[in-house]
């Protein structure tokens, strides 16, 4: 199963499926359409039924009950697209046996080094199978690594038929890390009473409680004169927007909250004196709290638009998401069986919320119930991304235990 899994997921890895928010089309990239069309041909190849991937990236395929029980049927769904914050271009993997806890040398001619220092947590792998990046892109374990542990774990059902289960769906969709997952994905023909996203990070991971999120695009518009001549003349548009973001509670940014606080994030700015661009995503667990935080943002544009000019400032913003837990604390016994099987592997279950996105946001609210469980990665989207193969075969064993649990207890 080590073998395989690890197989698996270096051969995703090495393909560039990084998603483009820029890119209206879906899949944004045709990387990730490549990825689909190698993950139906594996699919077939195991012996999955109803396998099939749409115009638009896709993939479905059904593992067929093998009891006479009245099972729900569950699904088990991962990502194409890798992240955009870091290049995801001839990614090459390198694995390291039995790691002796020491630092990393990811690259030694650019002298990149995954140091213990910096990564304490590196402490809890020795002796494990890490797989790594060479320190000059990110890896793709997020969510190449939940791809290959479903892949593997639907193999090893049907090359165990004496493993008693439901009828089990599994879905590998786009676009994602752009928030966009879900958007063409169709839950009536999944037809999944419930599912669970292979989305997570370090062992034990479960996740049932999601950000609120918008997404929040500035633009400001300047006049351009040549300064020595611009006096009275030049309005310096990324001036203004440096003005603007300061206006933001400076403590409320990702780099000063964790657990269940909010935060405004400057993900990108650009600018000049003729215009300036400013980026945010927007996040609260709290609704209430969510709303506040997109209210005093458009009151603070409202404001600089009084002084700069109405036509000057231009803000677009949206929501992506919204808390996951609200729709499934209902049934929160299919969380309760992910923990089960956890327990039942010796895994300690860690449950918190996800401080990020998932397409089980999204899905939940569209009728599908997705919580979140572990891949095994540590330090996604970037280069010092890295994960373990040994911990990545107990993600594949989580996922034929929740298959298990859900038969035994029909």
């Amino acid at each position: 199963m080590k073998k395989e899994v690890v197989e698996r997921f270096i051969s995703y890895a090495q393909m560039d499926t990084q998603s483009n928010e820029d890119n209206e089309t879906c899949p944004s990239t045709p990387g990730q359409m490549v990825l689909a069309h190698k993950l139906v041909e594996e699919l077939k190849e195991i012996g999955m039924e109803e396998v099939q991937v749409d115009e638009h990236g896709y993939v479905m395929a059904t593992l067929p009950a093998n009891t006479d029980k009245d099972v729900p049927t569950i699904g088990f769904l991962a990502h194409l697209d890798t992240a955009t914050d870091f290049t995801g271009t001839n990614v090459k993997p390198q694995i390291i046996e039995n790691y002796d806890g020491q630092d990393i040398l990811l690259n030694k001619e650019l002298n990149v080094v995954l140091s213990t220092a910096s990564f304490p947590e590196l402490a809890e792998y020795k002796g494990h199978t890490l797989i790594t990046t060479d320190g000059t892109t990110l890896l793709g374990a997020d969510n190449k690594a939940g791809i290959a542990e479903i892949m593997t774990a639907m193999h090893y059902l049907i090359q165990h038929p004496e493993i008693k289960h439901g009828k089990i769906r599994v879905a590998f969709t786009p676009d994602e890390e752009i928030g966009r997952g879900p958007h063409k994905f169709d839950v009536a023909a999944f037809n999944a009473s419930y599912a669970y996203t292979v989305d997570g990070g370090p062992l034990g991971e479960l996740e049932y409680e999601s950000f609120n999120a918008a997404s929040a695009k500035i633009s400001v518009y300047g006049v351009n004169v040549h300064p020595g001549t611009a006096k009275g003349k030049m309005i310096h548009s990324a001036k203004i927007a440096m003005a603007l973001h300061l206006r933001l509670p400076a403590e409320e940014a990702p780099e000063y909250t964790d657990g269940y606080e909010g935060f405004y994030h400057l993900s990108s700015i650009e600018g000049t004196p003729e215009f300036s661009k400013l980026q945010y995503i927007i996040r609260d667990f709290d609704r209430e709290k969510f709303e506040a935080r997109k209210a005093y943002l458009s009151a603070v544009v409202e404001e600089f638009k009084n002084i700069h000019g109405e036509e000057n400032i231009v803000l677009e913003m949206k929501d992506q998401y919204y808390n996951m837990r609200e729709k499934i604390e209902p049934v929160r016994h299919i969380v309760d069986i992910a923990h089960e099987a956890m327990e039942n592997l010796n895994i300690t279950p860690i449950i918190r919320p996800i401080r990020g996105g998932t397409d089980g946001s999204q899905l939940s609210y569209m009728g599908l119930p997705t919580p979140n469980i572990f891949t095994g990665g540590e330090n996604f989207h970037g280069k010092f991304e890295y994960a373990s193969a040994d911990n990545m075969v107990k993600a594949v064993n989580v996922i034929v235990e929740i298959a298990k649990l859900f038969e035994q207890k029909a």
